[in-house]
């Protein structure tokens, strides 16, 4: 997780911090902060899977229901839509998937991103979190001026990096595959996010010790996270400058959600 300030279009990256389990993730999303965030993982599925599945689309039961579920039913259910569909179209996607480029929100391989979404929406939903367009939150949990004090948003890394980098990977989990290359892609991409040379126009502000931390972390599990704090800085201007949905689009299907700034 990236933690940063941001003042004057310019984001301060002030810690990083490794939560080493699910259950330290649930820890401190209940913690009495205030904060806006970012997260890596899928906030909904495709309206067209879920409709053809005949499951709640009201998000909060759908969520409810495919929290019930195990991965095993999960994979089962997914495989058995997908073999009945033509190559190539295999896949339902979200609006917001395509406009992106991610990984269709349903995928459970390579990468698994509906197991990321059954393992952490229904910890934002039990610690009673905001989501904008999807999930009030805890109705008590505001402050002094009646906003929510935790707010999350659907963040996604690639979205950023392959806007500087196009096609060139920055990062591998296998260690083999961190190559030299991968190391220069991290070092431009960090020069890019330092210059504001994105079109969300924010420029990050690290220490010497920081930037050796996001070039050296070949899994890029580091620069992932200071993505997305650029992404939840960018929402946050927006929800200063009057835009109660921090950016997101007044047509959401609010059963899909969207991904902050695509």
């Amino acid at each position: 997780m990236a933690f940063g300030a941001l003042e004057n279009e310019r984001v301060q990256l002030l810690k990083l911090e490794r939560l080493d389990s699910l259950e330290a993730f649930s820890h401190w999303l209940t913690q009495p902060l205030c904060w806006l965030g970012a997260f890596d993982l899928p906030f909904g599925l495709p309206r067209e899977l879920v409709e053809a599945l005949a499951w709640p689309t009201q998000w909060q039961d759908c969520m409810t229901h495919y929290a019930s579920l195990s991965r095993q039913q999960i994979r089962d259910t997914f495989a058995t839509f997908c073999a009945d569909r033509p190559t190539g179209g295999k896949f339902a996607h979200r609006a917001t998937d395509r406009l992106a480029g991610s990984s269709p929100s349903m995928k459970w391989i390579n990468p698994p991103v509906a197991y990321m979404l059954h393992a952490g929406v229904p910890l934002l939903l039990e610690a009673g979190v905001q989501l904008p367009g999807l999930h009030a939150g805890d109705p008590n949990d505001v402050d002094a001026c009646g906003q929510a004090r935790r707010v999350a948003l659907e963040g996604y890394p690639g979205l950023l990096a392959r806007e500087v980098l196009g096609r060139r990977s920055y990062k591998s989990d296998d260690q083999a595959r961190q190559t030299p290359e991968r190391l220069i892609a991290r070092k431009d991409l960090i020069t890019a996010l330092e210059h504001g040379q994105t079109r969300l126009a924010l420029r990050l502000k690290l220490t010497h010790a920081q930037r050796d931390a996001l070039v050296d972390d070949g899994r890029g599990d580091a620069l992932d996270a200071v993505l997305c704090l650029i992404q939840a800085a960018w929402a946050y201007n927006r929800q200063q400058q009057g835009d109660a949905r921090y950016g997101l689009p007044v047509d959401m299907d609010p059963l899909e959600g969207w991904i902050v700034s695509a």
